[in-house]
């Protein structure tokens, strides 16, 4: 096992590995141990008890984090002409369609998120193979497949993300940057929790979350107590 240097034995020393923290508590400590030369990304793996193989135990959805992301999100554009204007002036940073098809078939897939429109959809198809893997392909379960193009693209960018429970049953979700107030990580942190509270599926046995931890780029992971979110 490789020695902690100097600096990673300072960090774990200010993390109590024999107790939990509270959501503000965990974000606070986060800022204090996250000790880079970048502004590092804040996330949250959360451990439920569900199996994801069965289809009534799928955790997926969306949420809007308050104060962000943090991140200058990437977005596509494929739509028909008649929508470009509307998805470039809700600020999306690629418009068009057939050619971007024909990039995304040659293996382009430089964005962060694809919004289309339902009679888009079945040219995206033949592209499942590029986009699935990378999680581009859009859903009208997450909002990126819909008529409404300007709201999809100006939610993505004000800091709306989608979420799945991994193979696992732990779900991993970005919610923020280090440089961000301990308030605002705890405010999208409490944001995505409660969501995830409200998703429960009836199937799910005994308690629904079993852990939560938070941990920034390169960052020691600090447990949050589960006793909030599993009450309800």
């Amino acid at each position: 096992m490789a020695k902690l240097t100097k600096k990673q034995k300072e960090v774990q020393s200010k993390i109590d590995s024999t107790r939990t923290y509270t959501v503000a508590e965990a974000s606070a400590l986060i800022k204090e141990v996250s000790n880079v030369n970048f502004d590092p990304s804040v996330d949250l793996a959360v451990r439920l008890s569900v199996d994801p193989r069965k289809a009534n135990q799928m955790v997926r959805g969306v949420v809007t984090l308050p104060h962000g992301t943090g991140k200058d999100v990437k977005v596509l554009a494929l739509v028909t002409p008649d929508k470009e204007q509307e998805a470039k002036d809700a600020g999306a940073d690629y418009v068009g369609l057939d050619e971007y098809l024909e990039k995304i078939k040659g293996g382009w897939t430089d964005v962060d998120v694809i919004i289309t429109m339902p009679s888009v959809m079945g040219k995206l198809g033949p592209l499942g193979r590029v986009l699935g893997p990378r999680g581009l392909m859009p859903n009208p379960k997450t909002g990126t497949v819909t008529m409404d193009v300007a709201k999809a693209v100006s939610d993505v960018k004000a800091g709306k993300i989608d979420f799945r429970v991994d193979k696992t049953g732990i779900v991993h979700a970005g919610i923020g940057k280090a440089s961000f107030d301990a308030d605002k990580i705890a405010g999208n942190a409490r944001e995505l929790l409660t969501t995830l509270v409200k998703l429960k599926p009836q199937a799910a046995k005994g308690i629904y979350i079993k852990s939560i931890y938070m941990s920034s780029t390169m960052s020691p992971s600090v447990e949050i107590d589960t006793k909030r979110f599993t009450e309800q």
